[in-house]
């Protein structure tokens, strides 16, 4: 398997690719009358699997859309259901967390089943670590590369939580989509990413939103210092994200659940005596362990894990600017339970900052040629139109010319 294969590259390195299948060609030495319906369907063919392709991908991402967007609403209303009982934000973190070891066995499961090429584990294990160098995977490489990760991970998390603790899961959700104009922030400034006005703009929303979220009750009390969570958490966010970029690059299918996998087993080793601190310091403290909220604790973590996964899968199988729509969908979809079940009245101001984040998120996922692309649109269809009034012009006249000559008219030329 070549390395660059499928890989989860920046959103904005992406196209609309489309696959086609070889046809075979006719056998030789056949009669000339039958090479033109072969050279007709030989031509048609690519375009039908083209097409039958690109179908295949769009409704493949729609599906992806609609259970990228369910899993995270699903994430932030268990989480939330869960603090009735069990107020423990940190421990729901690490616990989680760990959840991410087995995200290697199930993509490796997914590889057995799905291709010809058998490999032991421990092979693929070994391929897949080329993601951190030539040398792959060894202690120092494993502390170095994963440790940074592997706390801003836990820190994004944790912070989302506490700040469900303090707001509703709209206004959670609507803060946290704040992270995509971080990431366009850092990656101008620290990656040297080309600069975008549209992007800036957006930029400007993302902050106004954040304001007016934490002017809705006055800058005081747990409405602020939820909000202060929230972007919080969208900022450790974008540093996440750039930092993998500047130091990780791109990573396929196998590459990330590789990295998923040994996020888990760092967070397994060297992050659980925080919990135990935290437990004997009685800042979290809990009863026995019977007594802990298991199936809501194992719903949070089975929902985060399957989240990632079709985050990642998504990426490499669909159009990834439909993964950024499926994180987009969830705010309404917190909003309809929060109205429909907890019986949450917004204010105007929240919804008001709820539209202007949305709608900045929407805007920077407009791709960089988007303004060329606008342009060469406009001008082909003021061309278009230009035409079709020509032809119009020109059909006017041959039809008056006709009426002249039926009515034993004769034009004569001008001297």
């Amino acid at each position: 398997m070549k390395k660059h294969s499928a890989r989860v590259a920046p959103l904005s390195s992406y196209s609309a690719q489309v696959l086609t299948c070889p046809i075979s060609e006719g056998e030789e030495g056949s009669e000339s009358h039958a090479e033109t319906p072969v050279s007709e369907t030989s031509g048609k063919g690519p375009a039908y699997q083209a097409c039958a392709n690109t179908v295949l991908k769009v409704l493949g991402g729609l599906l992806v859309v609609l259970c990228v967007s369910s899993s995270w609403v699903g994430i932030t209303q268990v989480v939330q259901l869960t603090f009735k009982s069990f107020s423990c934000p940190f421990f729901i973190t690490w616990f989680s967390t760990n959840w991410n070891i087995f995200f290697f066995p199930l993509y490796y499961s997914g590889h057995v089943a799905t291709t010809k090429e058998k490999r032991t584990p421990i092979q693929k294990f070994r391929e897949c670590s080329r993601l951190f160098g030539e040398d792959g995977m060894s202690l120092k490489v494993f502390l170095k590369r994963t440790a940074p990760f592997s706390i801003l991970w836990t820190l994004t998390n944790y912070l989302y939580l506490l700040a469900l603790r303090k707001l509703t899961a709209t206004d959670v959700s609507a803060l946290y989509c704040c992270h995509k104009a971080f990431v366009f922030l850092l990656s101008w400034i620290v990656l040297k990413d080309r600069f975008m006005g549209v992007r800036i703009v957006a930029a400007i929303m993302a902050i106004t939103g954040i304001v007016m979220m934490a002017y809705a009750d006055g800058f005081h009390g747990d409405s602020f210092m939820g909000v202060a969570l929230a972007v919080g958490s969208a900022s450790t966010s974008a540093l996440y994200k750039v930092l993998f970029k500047m130091f990780l690059g791109s990573a396929n299918l196998g590459e990330a659940a590789h990295f998923f996998s040994t996020m888990g087993i760092f967070n397994l080793i060297f992050i659980s005596c925080v919990p135990l601190i935290l437990y004997f310091t009685r800042v979290e403290h809990w009863g026995s362990l019977s007594s802990l909220p298991w199936g809501y604790l194992c719903g949070v973590a089975g929902l985060w894990l399957v989240f990632n996964i079709l985050v990642n899968v998504g990426v490499v199988l669909t159009y990834p600017i439909l993964i950024s729509i499926g994180t987009l969908l969830s705010v309404p979809g917190n909003a309809a339970i929060d109205v429909l079940k907890h019986e949450v009245i917004f204010s105007v101001v929240r919804l008001a900052a709820t539209c202007i984040i949305c709608l900045g998120f929407l805007l920077l996922l407009l791709p960089e040629e988007w303004d060329t692309v606008t342009l060469r649109f406009l001008t082909t269809l003021a061309d278009k139109k230009t035409e079709e009034h020509g032809e119009e012009l020109s059909e006017s006249s041959v039809h008056t010319r006709s009426r002249s000559r039926a009515n034993g008219a004769v034009s004569i030329p001008m001297a």
